[in-house]
C-alpha cells in the first residue's frame, strides 16, 4: 500500500461523515462572530475556539501577524523563509481542523512583518514590522472579516514576546481605525467591533513570565466538558489541531483535572454591557429580525432560525436534517434579497456565512461521498452519490488552469503556488478545488472542497544550486568551487552564472566551477545565476505527512562567504539531532570532521580517534539513544577529549546533573535568558582564554554583521569548573554570564555554548566560523 492511500483512509478514518454532520450543525446555532489575534503560527487559543466552534456555533477566525520564519524547527532543517512556508501549511490544518477562518499580516517572505526572532519589547517589534503597515494589514483583516468580537491571545506586559505584545497593542488601535471612515490606509467597508477582550490569565511557562498579574475577569468562556458525540473533550479538540504544528513540537495529552475555562477581560466595549459574551450583539437570526428596520424580513428570519434548530434537533436523523435545513435555506436567500439598505451593514455577512453552512449540511446529509484526490496533475473523482442524478462534480480552477480529459494542468500563464498566501477558509479551500452542485427540492446546492494532494504551479524553469561550500577560507588557498546543478526543469535548460572580473568558470550539464581570482578578498561575493537568459529560480519541495504539499519560490543565486579563519588540525567528531548544519560549515571552513553513528559512540576505540566531538543543537532531546551515551563521552572528555554542546533546551532530555560533565543548568523560562538584540556589546570577561585567542584572536569585528539574536537558552547556573568568557545583556537588562562557558575536566575540557553559532554561520557571518574554529581547538 501506498503512502498516499495510507493517508487516504487515515483521513477518512479521522473524520466520519456522522461526526462530521454533527459539527457542521453548530454554526446553525448562531450569527456571532469571534477573531481571535496572535503573533505566530501556534498562538491560537485552540481549545476556547474549539468550545466556542463546536459547542456553541460561534464563527471564529484567527488573524496570525507572521509566518514563523525565525523560529526552532522539530521536524528538520528547514529554517527562515522555508519554515515560513512550512508553517504556514501547518497552521492552515490547524484551522482547518477548528473549522476556523485564517487570516496573515505578513504577505510575502520580503514582507517587513516577519518573524525577525525573539524580542522583548512591543516597541522594537512596531518599529521593524512598521507600525503603519501593521495597522494597515490588520485593518483590512478586520474588515473583510467583520467579526464582532476580537481577542487577542497574550498581555502587553513585560516579561512576555515582543511579537505579542505589538499583536495586543495593535488590536486596541484597530478596534477605532477599522471603523474610522477617514483611516486613509484602507478601502474597504468599514466595521466596527463590538468588543475587545484581553485574556484574563498570565503567560508565564517555560518561555515567557509575565512581570505583572492579569486584570480582573469579566466573562468565562467555560470549556470544560466534552463533545456529546466525539466525546472529546473541548482541550482535547484543541489540541487535535495544535498537533498540527509539528515543526513547533505541539499537541499533547490533557487530562480530565487539566481542562481548563477561559476568563476574559472586557477592555473596551461599544455596545451596551451585560454578561453574556454576545450580550446586546445580534447574535441569533431571532435577534436580527428584532433590529429597526427588519420588520419586511422579520418573519423569514424567525422561519429560518426555527427551522435551523429543528436542524441541530434532527439529528442524527439525515432525511429530517435535508428537509428543515433546505427550508432554512430557502428563507434565508430570501432575506438575503430582499435585505432593506439600513441593515445592509450588518445583516447580509452574518446569512452568508449561514447560508454556506446550510449548504454543507445539507450536502453531509444527502449520504453523498465526493472525493476528488490526484497522483500528479492527473485527477480522480468518487463520486458515490448515485442517488442524487442531478449531482455534479468537477474541477475548479483558477486563472490561468487548464482541464484536458482528467489532467489539469497550469499553463505559463498561471499564477505560480503562493507559499505565503495570506488568507484561508476551510469552507473555501484553495483553487485548484472540487466544485460540487446538486438541486434538492427548489434549492441549488454549490460548495468547494479541497483536493487530496493538489497539485502545484511551478515555474516552467527553475533549478536548484547545491554548492560543495559557500566558504572561500583564504587561510586554505584560495580553491575552486564547485555547483552541482539540479532538479532542472526543463532538462536542456541553460543556466549560466554572472561572474565578475577575475573570476573563472568551466561549466559541464550538470556542475559549475568557479575559480576566485589570485587577489581575492574577504567579503560576501553575491552572483547572479540565469536560466535560459532569464533570473533563475528555485523550488523548495515541503512535504511532510501532516500537511498538504507546499513551496516555496525564490529567485536563485550564489552567495560566498571570503574569510580569513586559522582551522586547528584536529578531528572533529559531530553529533546531529537534525537540526542543523554544524559538520557542513565545518568542512566548508576546511575542519576535518565526521558524522558519529550511533554505533561510533559505543565505541571507545573509536571515540578515542577524534580531538574534539560536537554536540548540535536539541541533540539530546532528537538523537534517540545520546543520553544513554553520554558517560561513555563523559569518560573520553576525562581522557584528553574536547566535548563542545551547543543550546540546548531544559525539555531536550536536559539534565543539570548529568547532561554535562559537571553541573549545568539551562536558564526558564527562556526569555529571561537569551540576548535578542544581534547588536548587542559582548564584553571579554577572560580576554586571555585560549578560546578568544587561539587560533584566531576574536576582535570586535567579529561581533559584528550577525544576524537575527546573539544567543538563547543560556545556563543559569553551573559547576565552580566552569569559567564564563562573555558577558552581554540586552538593552535595560543585567549581563548575562552562561552564553559561552569552559571548564577543565580531568584531562579535557567542555565547552558548552548558547549562542547562536550554526545560525550565524547559515547566514555567512565570518565571527561565527573563527569563534567555532577555536571552540574545536586542542585543550
Amino acid at each position: 500500500m501506498s503512502d498516499a492511500e495510507i493517508s487516504r483512509l487515515t483521513l477518512q478514518q479521522t473524520n466520519p461523515r456522522i461526526t462530521a454532520l454533527w459539527q457542521a450543525l453548530q454554526p446553525l446555532r448562531t450569527t456571532l462572530s469571534f477573531m481571535n489575534s496572535g503573533a505566530h503560527p501556534d498562538d491560537e487559543t485552540s481549545a476556547m475556539l474549539a468550545a466556542l466552534r463546536f459547542r456553541d456555533g460561534v464563527h471564529i477566525s484567527y488573524v496570525c501577524a507572521n509566518r514563523g520564519e525565525g523560529g526552532q524547527n522539530n521536524l528538520g532543517r528547514e529554517s527562515g523563509a522555508v519554515l515560513g512556508a512550512l508553517r504556514t501549511a501547518e497552521m492552515e490544518r490547524a484551522a482547518k481542523h477548528l473549522d476556523m477562518r485564517l487570516y496573515w499580516l505578513s504577505e510575502s517572505p520580503d514582507d517587513t512583518i516577519t518573524d525577525f526572532g525573539f524580542s522583548k519589547s512591543g516597541e522594537e517589534t512596531l518599529k521593524k514590522w512598521g507600525k503603519a503597515r501593521t495597522l494597515k494589514r490588520f485593518v483590512d483583516v478586520v474588515r473583510r472579516e467583520r467579526p464582532d468580537i476580537l481577542c487577542p491571545t497574550f498581555l502587553d506586559v513585560p516579561g512576555q514576546h515582543g511579537h505579542h505584545r505589538a499583536m495586543t497593542r495593535a488590536a486596541q488601535d484597530v478596534m477605532n481605525l477599522a471603523a474610522d471612515p477617514d483611516y486613509p490606509d484602507s478601502d474597504l467597508p468599514i466595521w466596527q467591533v463590538k468588543k475587545l477582550f484581553l485574556p484574563a490569565w498570565g503567560g508565564g511557562g517555560s518561555a515567557y513570565d509575565d512581570e505583572v498579574p492579569p486584570p480582573t475577569a469579566t466573562h468565562v468562556i467555560y470549556a470544560r466538558g466534552t463533545d456529546p458525540v466525539t466525546g472529546f473533550s473541548w482541550e482535547n479538540i484543541g489540541q487535535q489541531s495544535r498537533a498540527f504544528h509539528k515543526s513547533q513540537g505541539m499537541g499533547r495529552w490533557v487530562s480530565p483535572k487539566d481542562e481548563r475555562d477561559w476568563p476574559l477581560h472586557l477592555l473596551d466595549n461599544r455596545v451596551a454591557d451585560g454578561p453574556d459574551l454576545a450580550a446586546h450583539i445580534p447574535a441569533t437570526l431571532c435577534d436580527l429580525a428584532a433590529l429597526p428596520g427588519a420588520e419586511d424580513i422579520a418573519s423569514l428570519l424567525q422561519s429560518a432560525q426555527t427551522q435551523c434548530d429543528a436542524s441541530i434537533a434532527a439529528w442524527p436523523d439525515e432525511q429530517a436534517i435535508t428537509t428543515t435545513a433546505t427550508q432554512a435555506l430557502s428563507s434565508i436567500r430570501q432575506a438575503r434579497q430582499l435585505c432593506p439598505d439600513v441593515l445592509q451593514n450588518e445583516v447580509p455577512h452574518r446569512l452568508a456565512r449561514l447560508e454556506t453552512a446550510l449548504q454543507r449540511v445539507i450536502f453531509l446529509a444527502s449520504d453523498a461521498d465526493v472525493r476528488g484526490y490526484c497522483l500528479g496533475n492527473t485527477l480522480h473523482i468518487e463520486n458515490r452519490a448515485s442517488h442524487l442524478e442531478n449531482l455534479r462534480a468537477a474541477a475548479l480552477l483558477s486563472e490561468g488552469w487548464q482541464a484536458q480529459g482528467d489532467q489539469i494542468i497550469p499553463s505559463a500563464q498561471a499564477a505560480l503556488h503562493d507559499g505565503y498566501r495570506d488568507h484561508y477558509d476551510p469552507a473555501l479551500p484553495p483553487l485548484p478545488a472540487l466544485e460540487i452542485q446538486f438541486d434538492q427540492s427548489d434549492q441549488q446546492i454549490c460548495l468547494r472542497m479541497p483536493l487530496e494532494n493538489p497539485p502545484l504551479s511551478l515555474p516552467a524553469q527553475s533549478l536548484r544550486l547545491n554548492a560543495d561550500r559557500n566558504v572561500i577560507n583564504m587561510q586554505n588557498g584560495i580553491a575552486p568551487l564547485r555547483i552541482t546543478l539540479a532538479d532542472l526543469t526543463p532538462e536542456n535548460a541553460q543556466a549560466e552564472v554572472q561572474i565578475p572580473d577575475g573570476w573563472g568558470v568551466e561549466q559541464t550539464d550538470q556542475t559549475i566551477l568557479l575559480t576566485p581570482p589570485s587577489d581575492l578578498q574577504p567579503g560576501l561575493h553575491t552572483l547572479p545565476v540565469l536560466l535560459n537568459g532569464q533570473a533563475a529560480r528555485s523550488v523548495e519541495n515541503i512535504s511532510y505527512p501532516h500537511h498538504d504539499p507546499t513551496t516555496l519560490i525564490r529567485e536563485e543565486n550564489i552567495k560566498i562567504r571570503v574569510l580569513d579563519c586559522k582551522v586547528p588540525p584536529v578531528r572533529v567528531g559531530y553529533i546531529g539531532g537534525g537540526n542543523d548544519r554544524t559538520d557542513h560549515w565545518l568542512a566548508s571552513m576546511g575542519a576535518m570532521v565526521t558524522p558519529l553513528t550511533d554505533e561510533d559512540l559505543k565505541s571507545p576505540e573509536t571515540l578515542a580517534q577524534f580531538d574534539t566531538i560536537l554536540i548540535g543543537i536539541f541533540a539530546l532531546g532528537f538523537r534517540a539513544g545520546l543520553v544513554d551515551n553520554l558517560p561513555a563521552l563523559h569518560n573520553w572528555v576525562h581522557a584528553g577529549g574536547t566535548m563542545i554542546t551547543l543550546y540546548h533546551r531544559p525539555g531536550d532530555n536536559w539534565d543539570p546533573e548529568t547532561s554535562a560533565p559537571a553541573h549545568l543548568e539551562i536558564g526558564l523560562p527562556s526569555l529571561r535568558w537569551r540576548v535578542t538584540d544581534e547588536n548587542a556589546t559582548i564584553t571579554h570577561i577572560a580576554p586571555n582564554h585560549p578560546l578568544l585567542n587561539t587560533p584566531n584572536e576574536i576582535t570586535p569585528d567579529d561581533w559584528s554583521g550577525w544576524h537575527k539574536e546573539r544567543g538563547l537558552y543560556f545556563a543559569k547556573s553551573w559547576d565552580a569548573k566552569y569559567q564564563p568568557l562573555l558577558s552581554l545583556r540586552d538593552p535595560g537588562e543585567h549581563p548575562h554570564e552562561g552564553a559561552l562557558l569552559a571548564a577543565e575536566i580531568g584531562k579535557g575540557r567542555h565547552i558548552h555554548c548558547a549562542l547562536i553559532l550554526h545560525h550565524q554561520m547559515e547566514n555567512l557571518v565570518p565571527g561565527a566560523f573563527r569563534l567555532m574554529a577555536n571552540l574545536i581547538a586542542k585543550r
